[in-house]
C-alpha cells in the first residue's frame, strides 16, 4: 500500500501542473493574426520558440479597419522580461507614420539587450502600440521563448 504522503504529493503535483498549464496557455496562443472591424494591431512571429542568437523577425500588422499612427518607425516596439523589465527598445528617429488596414511593418531583433549583451534563455514579451483615428491607444503584446 502506498504511503499517504506519496499520494498527497502526486495529487498536488498533478493539480499544480494543470494549473501552470492553464496559466501559461496564452503564451502559446496560435491566434496571432485576427482581423476585426475597428482598431486592432497584431504581432506575428514565424514561430514561438527560438534558439539563442537566432534573429527574430517581428511583423506588426494593422489587423483592423482603421488606420493606425505610430510615433516612430519602430512602432513603439518594446521587449521586456515576464516581470516587465525593459530588455530592448530600438532607437529610431521620431518620425511618425501611418499604417493602413492590412499593411505591415517587419522589424527584427537579434536578441541583444539595450546594453549590448545577449539575452539569456527565457520568455520575453513583445509590446507595440499605436494611435487610431479617434486618438485611442491600440496596444498588443506577444510572447516568445528563447532556448539554449
Amino acid at each position: 500500500m502506498l504511503a499517504k504522503s506519496l499520494i498527497i504529493f502526486i495529487v498536488v503535483g498533478i493539480i499544480s501542473g494543470f494549473g501552470i498549464g492553464i496559466y501559461t496557455i496564452d503564451y502559446k496562443s496560435n491566434n496571432q493574426l485576427v482581423f476585426v472591424d475597428g482598431s486592432s494591431i497584431s504581432i506575428v512571429t514565424e514561430k514561438f520558440d527560438f534558439k539563442q542568437n537566432e534573429l527574430i523577425e517581428i511583423k506588426i500588422i494593422n489587423s483592423g479597419t482603421n488606420p493606425l499612427t505610430f510615433l516612430n518607425s519602430s512602432c513603439d516596439l518594446n521587449i521586456t522580461g515576464l516581470f516587465g523589465i525593459l530588455i530592448y527598445s530600438p532607437v529610431y528617429p521620431p518620425v511618425s507614420f501611418t499604417l493602413d488596414p492590412m499593411d505591415e511593418v517587419i522589424l527584427s531583433w537579434d536578441q541583444i539587450r539595450n546594453n549590448g549583451e545577449f539575452v539569456s534563455a527565457g520568455v520575453y514579451k513583445i509590446f507595440v502600440h499605436g494611435i487610431d483615428s479617434d486618438g485611442n491607444t491600440v496596444k498588443k503584446s506577444a510572447t516568445v521563448s528563447i532556448w539554449k
